[in-house]
């Protein structure tokens, strides 16, 4: 009950009427209207309640030192300006205080909505094969060594290995890799990704608590609850602010045999000023930010970016777009343009559900390539297809298909394929009549800024790094393009969490920018984080301290500038609001102040604050 109504006095509704009956409070005598009970009454009782609380709770309940907060030192000024008839300077310093409190608020509230849609993707139930007989189970019944069968469209139950059947798997959950992965017996499968084409029975090696997705929810978990939450500059300074503010109010009084001397020491000691300092900053820069399409969810985060020298990014859907494209259309035959290579191929894909048929159907289409109807249509899953088209019998897949089909390729079709290989592209060979006749090769397509965008942070004195699920040579391929020299590749998503806290480990501060559920535990490990806002899986935006909205990696150098001037913004708001304390204490002393006019500067420091930090609005930091 009582918290409930701490709870209201707090909020912005009732803080607008103490803010309101502090102005009545100010302006109307001076017009000579005289109230039986004084406004500033209900600014200290609607203000300096919910302050009285939060002050005798962490005396009760904190441990140590954090027992003395500023709040304490703002109550006993409330206190003691009451009890010298000053309800105006008691409201007022409650009053800054509630605005401050409001401000921080709204800029540490955060989205916890990722780590339910995580556990979502865990399947519920498998199908437990026992002497050819198929029984539905649920997954947390499977046991180590038990047959599980898996069909098209199907997510894996559980870790395990591929014991019969063929085809190729979704592992972008766990690796985030833009292409699905063939795969066959004695080949591993995780938990969570998806069975695309043909049926498979694998052996479970592992039960379903320990799968590779709930090592996956747990480390998101696990991340979630290391994030501290943000501790007031104030409350920090509050251990030798308290004892200093009573020591000198106590001397003053007793060298002057001034009540009112002390109380004002009192009153122009609360820090008020240094706690909107890092607030008001925040609030301005994030709405700051917001113009450029960059939403930051906290003021953490925004401090914390000030901070970073490392930044990690993921590679698919981050510095690329996540998509594939046809890249290179290579014939054998040079009777054959590549436009009459890709007619070819067409026709014999148009059938193809595989992601590099569809691709490359796609492409055709657009270019208005025309496309010949195919007869006798078979797709091998993680091999290729044959087809009939033109009166020609058309095979495409990998170099293995074509072999076991009867077609072999020269030295001359061997190197192209390597070169493709160390480019990192997905290949699809063609034959015709039993003879290859051209390669057709897919790659991820690379974002037009990201190499600019290296550039600058580069230019920043910031460590640019590559964390990715793919295989080395495509990482090495991207990092080549992107300019980025640091690269780890293959990373499974404890091994990207790995990768990071080494970094940290190292002393960097680090910020990981990712996209794909797969990188959501990494993305909490990072000292501060950003998402992908469109192409982005909601787990890993909820994951994240910062959300590019339209994928826009440009704005990274941006963000980087922004954060770094709000650090300095409120170093600076700091030193200004203590100087301007230490002046109005001196004047306390030397009776210059009166609690009135002491409350008065001490509000017209907090306002030059706020105003400081509101000139990061407008900043140009292009």
């Amino acid at each position: 009950m009582l918290k409930k109504l701490v709870d209201i006095f707090a909020g912005l509704p009732m803080t607008v009427v103490s803010g309101a009956s502090l102005l009545l409070s100010l302006f109307l005598p001076t017009a000579g209207v005289v109230l039986p009970v004084a406004p500033a009454w209900t600014a200290v009782i609607i203000s300096g309640f919910p302050l009285l609380y939060l002050s005798l709770w962490r005396v009760v309940y904190n441990k140590g030192v954090s027992k003395i907060s500023s709040a304490l030192l703002i109550t006993i000024a409330m206190f003691a300006a009451i009890a010298i008839g000053n309800l105006f300077a008691a409201g007022e310093v409650a009053f800054i205080m509630s605005i401050g409190a409001i401000l921080e608020d709204r800029t540490v509230d955060r989205a916890k909505k990722g780590l339910k849609k995580l556990i979502s993707l865990a399947p519920v139930q498998a199908r437990r094969m026992e002497n050819g007989n198929e029984t539905m189970i649920q997954t947390d019944e499977i046991k180590i060594g038990d047959r599980l069968r898996v069909l098209p469209g199907e997510a894996i139950p559980a870790d395990g290995k591929i014991i019969e059947g063929e085809t190729s798997i979704d592992q972008s959950v766990m690796t985030g890799e833009s292409l699905p992965v063939d795969k066959g017996p004695g080949e591993d499968v995780f938990c969570g990704t998806i069975n695309r084409f043909g049926t498979i029975d694998i052996t479970a090696t592992k039960t379903s608590k320990d799968s590779s997705l709930q090592k996956l929810i747990f480390m998101v978990r696990d991340a979630d609850k290391k994030q501290a939450p943000i501790q007031r500059i104030a409350d920090r300074a509050a251990s030798w602010l308290v004892p200093a503010a009573l020591t000198v109010a106590v001397i003053t009084g007793a060298a002057t045999e001034d009540i009112v001397r002390a109380v004002t020491v009192l009153v122009v000691f609360c820090p008020c000023a240094l706690v909107l300092a890092t607030p008001t900053a925040v609030m301005a820069a994030i709405g700051q930010a917001a113009k450029h399409g960059v939403v930051i969810k906290s003021g953490e985060a925004l401090e914390k970016m000030g901070y970073v020298d490392t930044i990690a990014f993921d590679k698919t859907g981050t510095l690329t777009y996540g998509r594939l494209e046809v890249s290179d259309i290579i014939s054998f035959d040079e009777k054959l343009s590549a436009d009459e290579l890709l007619s070819l191929v067409v026709s014999a894909e148009a059938k193809s559900e595989h992601p590099l048929g569809r691709a490359i159907t796609e492409h055709a289409r657009r270019r208005n390539i025309p496309i010949i109807e195919s007869t006798a249509f078979k797709m091998t899953p993680g091999r290729g297809i044959s087809a009939e088209a033109g009166g020609k019998k058309f095979l495409c897949g990998n170099e293995k298909y074509l072999a076991e089909n009867g077609v072999g390729i020269g030295e001359k079709e061997r190197a192209a394929l390597e070169r493709l290989h160390i480019e990192g592209k997905a290949s699809v060979l063609i034959a015709c009549d039993g003879k290859a006749i051209g390669i057709v090769a897919l790659s991820d397509v690379l974002r037009e800024d990201a190499k600019a965008m290296v550039s600058k942070l580069k230019a920043l004195n910031t460590n640019v790094v590559l964390l990715t699920g793919d295989n080395r040579r495509t990482a090495g391929y991207f990092a080549e393009l992107t300019g980025i020299t640091e690269v780890h590749a293959e990373l499974l998503p404890e091994e990207k969490v790995e990768s990071i806290e080494e970094l940290k480990r190292n002393g960097r501060k680090v910020c990981m920018i990712g996209d794909g559920v797969n990188d959501a535990p990494a993305l909490k490990t990072a000292d501060v984080s950003a998402a992908m806002e469109s192409m982005g899986s909601d787990i890993a935006i909820d994951a994240a301290d910062i959300a590019l909205m339209g994928d826009d990696i440009s704005k990274i150098p941006y963000l980087k500038r922004l954060s770094a001037a709000t650090v300095k913004t409120i170093k600076f708001s700091i030193v200004l609001s203590m100087c301007i304390n230490f002046a109005a204490v001196a004047c306390s002393v030397a009776g210059i102040l009166t609690p009135t006019t002491g409350a008065l500067v001490h509000n017209a420091g907090s306002c030059f604050v706020v105003l400081v930090a509101g000139l990061l609005y407008d900043r140009k930091f292009e």
